[in-house]
């Protein structure tokens, strides 16, 4: 396929209109507009009528596969319950537990495929779908399964993250050690039995998970090859990002509560800060350092955290936007961490995520626009004119 006259490639330097070309699902070539070259016999043209090429948005951190709704909750905060507060009542990560327990897995993946169309149509290409709805070794493998089938129905890439230690289970209620061994002796064998995760994550914050506890799941998880992704330092300085870094995470995720301690840690390893500033925006907490992480020397990636409890959204462009608005980057500081840095904190950083030859074809064509930044500025303006997964538009 030859795509012509885009005002602007992200991410490739040129001064005018540019073409680009895409062989398979992979990007081939790009150049400027001036010496485009004649089209292939019988390849696809595509004229992008002074749009601009942006790469689809690679979303690494989120929760759609969940049941039903807690629109309930979105009450009590409004009433200014805190998210411990809900948890502590019973609400929160086990509420959704108890939803999803009920749920039939034919229906959970209907309910969560929808959502999984939802986000890519509003641009994402590469996605993390994280379990931890489960808290019992059958719902957590049923999780798992979900997010295979999505694998398998979406053109989306999908990366998988095991998450049994979101929360204590209700079984184990007063028993937290017998839970993390639980996890350790019981669920991540099953599930590297069959192989459902890339990743291992635990929630290592303040009223969850001690860093001792983490530590003891990701030696655990290391034997069956899968990675650390980390909750840590959202509600407390919690020593998750200590413990995320000194067993080689992927990433560390939330950090509203990192400090300059934290932000050395990662800025001196090969760990990315991810930072999830729609939980932010619907919980009214402190956003995250994104501009000191990155004047600090860190890598930062921006996700959506989509889930029913603290961030019920995955639409990326609202994140870049956030980015921009409330953590003080610039729109092409905040694409990239939407984009390349996202791709790199789910290991696809050499695929996805940049409009670069040998690349995945997964990119925007956006409406004409007069600058990049109208798209973060007037966020809830429609700017897509094309949506294309591996080199193919999305009907």
């Amino acid at each position: 396929m030859l795509v012509m006259n885009i005002a602007r490639i992200f991410g490739y330097e040129c001064a005018g209109p540019a073409w680009l070309r895409t062989e398979g699902a992979d990007f081939a070539a790009m150049g400027p507009m001036s010496a485009c070259p004649a089209a292939f016999a019988d390849e696809e043209v595509v004229d992008a009528q002074g749009g601009m090429a942006l790469p689809s948005f690679c979303d690494s951190h989120t929760h759609i596969v969940f049941a039903g709704s807690r629109h309930g909750e979105f009450r009590d905060k409004i009433d200014g319950l805190s998210y411990e507060e809900i948890a502590a009542r019973g609400g929160g990560i086990l509420n959704s537990a108890d939803l999803l327990h009920g749920t039939s897995e034919d229906e959970l993946f209907a309910q969560s495929m929808a959502r999984a169309d939802e986000v890519m149509r509003k641009g994402t290409g590469s996605i993390e779908i994280k379990s931890g709805y489960g808290l019992t070794l059958p719902d957590e493998l049923k999780m798992l399964r979900v997010i295979a089938r999505i694998a398998e129905a979406s053109p989306m890439t999908v990366r998988t993250t095991f998450l049994g230690a979101h929360a204590v289970g209700r079984a184990f209620a007063g028993r937290q050690d017998d839970y993390v061994t639980h996890i350790v002796d019981d669920m991540l064998p099953a599930v590297a039995a069959e192989g459902l995760a890339d990743f291992v994550d635990v929630f290592c914050d303040r009223g969850f998970f001690t860093p001792d506890q983490t530590a003891r799941i990701l030696d655990a998880a290391a034997r069956y090859g899968m990675r650390p992704k980390i909750h840590a330092d959202e509600l407390a300085a919690s020593g998750g990002t200590a413990v995320g870094v000194s067993h080689n995470a992927v990433s560390v995720d939330h950090l509203e509560q990192a400090g300059e301690a934290e932000l050395d840690l990662l800025a001196h390893s090969q760990t990315i800060a991810t930072m999830l500033p729609g939980a932010s925006f619907f919980l009214g907490m402190p956003y995250a350092p994104a501009r000191r992480a990155l004047a600090a020397g860190c890598r930062v990636a921006l996700a959506s955290d989509y889930n029913p409890g603290s961030s019920p959204s995955g639409d990326m462009r609202f994140v870049w936007a956030l980015g921009c608005i409330k953590m003080k980057l610039t729109p092409e500081q905040a694409l990239t961490c939407c984009t390349a840095t996202g791709a790199a904190a789910m290991d696809l950083g050499a695929t996805r995520g940049r409009i670069a030859p040998g690349y995945r074809a997964d990119f925007i064509l956006t409406r004409p626009l007069p600058d990049l930044s109208v798209i973060p500025y007037q966020y809830t303006t429609p700017y897509i004119h094309r949506l294309y997964l591996s080199a193919h538009p999305l009907p």
